[in-house]
């Protein structure tokens, strides 16, 4: 399967470095000159209000559309992003607050949507090879250490955390080192959005990493290693979770200030 562990690197190592993004929309500039390092094993949480640039940015990590000006290097080679494909050539998958999934299919037709496998019946015939996709289907979850109760039942079943992590396992088919989310627990309750953090932690204890946008705080000081904020298509800062409290990061996000810069 082509989703691997990925060998634990030094934190001070660079997965993916963003120089000087720009993007504008006729005479509205979206992202003005931000620059970010993702760090292999990491999760990375963007925040900040409606309209900070989040989405734009994003978009640009993942291929959907090209930057107007900038950089980004995957493991200190310089990458170019036309397409989302071409993100994915380079290991980088984003899961929508849509899934992208298709509710009368069980899970190991979700996770092979477009790529299903295939054997011969008499050496002549091609049918789908529904036992390989049922036994790699298990041995992915498996391997992230997800459990399901029914995976022959439709995902219309399912609950909303259920369906988030195979919307996750379907992006791990690929050989991915760094998976975007955006809003992962938005639609989800208290319960099924901890399920969601701890799939996340035990994906960054493999070796992913994880740029996640979120506006619940606490879902972020649970789980990232560290805050970049957003404002005004800005980055303000990019902090240590453990160095920040609740209102640190609140405040940057309001007033567009870095927590140790001066009012004045």
């Amino acid at each position: 399967m082509a989703f691997v562990d990925q060998a634990k690197q030094p934190k001070g190592r660079s997965l993916l470095s963003v120089r000087g993004l720009c993007k504008s929309y006729g005479g509205l500039k979206a992202v003005k000159s931000v620059s970010l390092e993702i760090r292999p094993g990491e999760v990375v949480a963007l925040v900040g209000d409606n309209g900070a640039g989040k989405s734009s940015f994003i978009k640009m990590l993942s291929g959907v559309m090209m930057p107007d000006e900038g950089s980004m290097r995957m493991k200190g080679a310089e990458i170019k992003l036309t397409s989302p494909a071409d993100a994915r050539n380079f290991g980088i998958e984003t899961l929508h607050q849509h899934l992208g999934l298709v509710d009368v299919f069980n899970v190991q037709e979700n996770i092979f949507l477009g790529r299903e496998l295939q054997t011969k019946r008499f050496g002549i015939f091609p049918v789908l090879d529904r036992a390989k996709m049922r036994s790699q289907t298990a041995d992915l979850l498996e391997r992230i250490g997800l459990q399901l109760p029914e995976v022959e039942s439709p995902v219309r079943a399912m609950s909303g955390g259920q369906r988030q992590s195979i919307a996750i396992a379907r992006l791990l088919l690929n050989d991915v080192k760094l998976l975007i989310m955006d809003e992962p627990m938005a639609a989800l309750g208290v319960d099924e959005g901890r399920k969601v953090l701890e799939l996340i932690d035990s994906l960054r204890e493999k070796g992913l990493s994880v740029l996640i946008i979120s506006h619940n705080l606490e879902h972020v000081f649970t789980i990232a290693d560290r805050i970049a904020v957003m404002k005004n298509g800005n980055l303000v800062d990019v902090v240590d979770t453990k160095a920040v409290d609740h209102d640190q990061v609140v405040s940057m996000i309001v007033s567009g200030r870095p927590v140790n810069a001066p009012t004045h």
